[in-house]
C-alpha cells in the first residue's frame, strides 16, 4: 500500500542528566529532535525519511558530527541509503537489495554518519552531507538540519499495520541521550533544502604556546566611558593554528545587555527575556564577512551602551560578563578579586588595567580596562 509523506514517529536527544550543565537555563528548552517519517510502504519494502534538527538555541554539533543509531525490532536491513551511510555493512549472506544488488548494510544496530561535503550527486539528499555538523538554530536555521533517506526490507507490522518501531536510540555525541520514539498525529513535513580527515576524524589540535593554553581566548575590554554610555570592545581570537570555526557563536550574561544601543560587525539576538530580566544574548557572525573564524585568527567588535544609573558602576567587576559560552563550552572565568576596577569617583584620570591568570580549559576570558572619561 503507498500513503503520502506523514511524520510517524518522533523522539529527542538532550544532554544527559550525569552532565552538570544538563539543565541549562540559558536554553531550557533546548534539544535534538529527530523525525522518522514514512513516504511510502510497500508489500517488500518502506522508505523512511529521517530528519535531525537541533533545536539549541547556541550549541552546535561539531566535528566529527552526529552518529544515529538504533536497534531494529526484527530482521529488518537497510536495502539501499541515499544523503548518509553506515559505519558497518554486517552479515548480509543471502540477503539481496533493490534490484538484487548486494544490501547497504545488515547490521542488528547499524550507525549512520553523514556524508562528507562533496560527495556524488547521485548519493545526496536535500540537506545532507555536511559531515554531520550542524549549527544551531539560532544563527542558522537552514544548516541545523540534517536528512537521510533509507529502503528498508523484511520488516514486519505492529498491530496497527506500521512497520515496527526500532528501539535504542542514540545521536553518538557525547554528554547526549535520545528518549523512546513517540508516536505523533499524521501531518506532513517540508525540510528546507571545517573539513574532517579521509575518516571523518577532525584534525589533531595545534594550540599557539601560550601562557593560558586555551585554543580559544575572549578578551572583553572596556574601552571608554562617555556621560550617558560605554564602549565595550570584544575579541575572539583562535590558537588553534589547524582549525577554523565555521559558524562560531558568542554567549555573554551581563546585565547592561538590556541596554545595548549599537553593535558593530556581529549579529546579535536576547535569548533570555523575562519581565525586566534581559540580560543574556548571543553574538554571531555575519555572513561572508567574519563568520568563519579562521585558525590562528580572530573576530572582533565594539559595542555602546546606555549606562543605568540605578546600577551602573565600574567598581567590584560589574562592567564584565557574569558567564561567558564560546560555541556551547563554558568560558572560564577569572576570580572576582582579580578584575580590573575603577572607583566612580575618578572621572579626570586615564586609567590602564590589564588582567592575566594562567588557567586550563577550552575556553578563557580575559579582561581589560583602557580609556579616557
Amino acid at each position: 500500500m503507498a500513503m503520502e509523506q506523514f511524520v510517524l514517529f518522533i523522539f529527542m536527544c538532550c544532554l544527559s542528566s550525569r552532565f552538570a550543565d544538563a539543565y541549562d537555563p540559558v536554553d531550557p528548552n533546548g534539544n535534538i529532535t529527530i523525525n522518522w517519517d514514512f513516504p511510502s510502504i510497500e508489500p517488500n519494502v518502506y522508505a523512511v525519511k529521517v530528519s535531525i534538527h537541533n533545536y539549541q538555541l547556541y550549541r552546535h554539533i561539531e566535528r566529527p558530527g552526529w552518529r544515529l543509531s538504533w536497534v531494529w525490532a526484527g530482521h529488518e536491513f537497510i536495502s539501499t541509503v541515499i544523503g548518509a551511510e553506515t559505519t558497518e555493512q554486517g552479515n548480509c549472506t543471502g540477503r539481496h537489495g533493490a534490484n538484487g544488488a548486494p544490501p547497504h548494510c545488515c547490521e542488528k544496530q547499524p550507525v549512520m554518519m553523514d556524508l562528507l561535503p562533496g560527495a556524488p550527486y547521485n548519493r545526496q539528499s536535500a540537506n545532507c552531507c555536511r559531515g554531520g555538523v550542524l549549527s544551531s538554530v539560532t544563527q542558522n536555521n537552514r544548516t541545523a538540519t540534517s536528512q537521510f533517506e533509507m529502503y528498508i526490507t523484511n520488516f514486519a507490522l505492529d498491530e496497527h499495520g506500521d512497520p515496527k518501531m526500532p528501539t535504542t536510540f542514540s545521536i553518538g555525541v557525547p554528554g547526549y541521550t535520545c528518549s523512546n520514539a513517540t508516536n505523533v498525529p499524521a501531518t506532513r513535513s517540508k525540510v528546507l533544502a571545517a573539513l574532517p580527515d579521509a575518516d571523518g576524524a577532525p584534525p589533531v589540535p595545534v594550540i599557539r604556546c601560550t601562557e593560558h593554553m586555551c585554543p580559544i581566548r575572549v578578551h572583553w575590554h572596556v574601552k571608554q566611558s562617555y556621560r550617558g554610555y560605554w564602549r565595550v570592545k570584544v575579541a575572539v581570537t583562535n590558537y588553534d593554528v589547524v582549525s577554523n570555526y565555521t559558524d562560531w557563536n558568542l554567549v555573554v550574561q551581563h546585565p547592561n545587555l538590556r541596554s545595548l544601543t549599537q553593535l558593530f560587525s556581529f549579529n546579535y539576538q536576547p535569548l533570555i527575556q523575562y519581565g525586566t530580566i534581559n540580560d543574556t544574548g548571543m553574538f554571531w557572525g555575519i555572513k561572508n564577512y567574519n563568520e568563519m573564524l579562521l585558525g590562528d585568527g580572530n573576530v572582533q567588535t565594539e559595542m555602546i551602551l546606555e549606562k543605568d544609573p540605578s546600577d551602573f558602576t565600574f567598581s567590584g567587576g560589574w562592567a564584565f560578563p557574569r558567564r561567558v559560552y564560546f560555541n556551547g563550552h563554558e568560558c572560564v572565568m577569572p576570580p572576582p578579586d582579580q578584575y580590573p576596577s575603577l572607583p566612580n569617583a575618578a572621572w579626570d584620570v586615564r586609567v590602564s588595567a590589564v588582567q592575566r591568570w594562567l588557567v586550563a580549559g577550552s575556553c578563557l576570558l580575559s579582561l581589560s580596562m583602557l580609556f579616557l572619561v
